[in-house]
């Protein structure tokens, strides 16, 4: 899916390195080093200049530091991915900072209450690590399951967004 991608550049979070990508409309990519489905080096320019990657830098400052993602940020994502995929991303959008949810409770809420595998694979496959809130999705018994990431940062970011709730 690269072609979608323009222009990329590195980002330094305390959970480690990221890599941004971004298309003609808004922010296409952010992927943990080293995650699943990680795209790779990308042949793309690296624009560090670039005002989109400058906000995302801030608003990913700002969120490390208990800050609420910007809304005007998370209106410019713009990632690719099959109808399914795009439904399941956008319900994921709708889980509040400092909450969670089950496959199976984002599989009622999209109409598909037997989907929960295909659920979890399109979870699996966000493009847009933290700014599409796949962390806050929790296996039926509250269990941590698959995070593309890592566990280890699935856990450090649902641990920041509980103590930024005061939890």
């Amino acid at each position: 899916m690269t072609p979608h991608h323009i222009l990329q550049k590195r980002i330094t979070t305390p959970l480690g390195e990221m890599l941004a990508a971004r298309s003609q409309v808004g922010l296409s990519g952010l992927w943990f080093e080293g995650q699943k489905h990680h795209p790779g080096a990308l042949d793309l320019p690296v624009a560090p200049w670039d005002p989109v990657f400058k906000a995302l830098e801030t608003a990913l400052q700002g969120y490390f530091a208990g800050a609420a993602l910007p809304p005007a940020l998370l209106a410019q994502l713009d990632p690719v991915g099959t109808p399914f995929q795009m439904e399941v991303w956008r319900a994921l959008l709708q889980i509040e900072s400092g909450q969670s949810e089950s496959y199976g409770a984002i599989a009622k809420r999209i109409g598909r209450p037997q989907a929960m595998r295909a659920i979890g694979g399109a979870v699996g496959r966000n493009p847009l690590s933290i700014l599409i809130p796949c962390h806050r999705v929790l296996g039926a018994d509250g269990r941590l399951t698959g995070y593309a990431g890592g566990l280890e940062r699935k856990l450090a970011l649902l641990q920041l967004e509980a103590a930024n709730l005061g939890g």
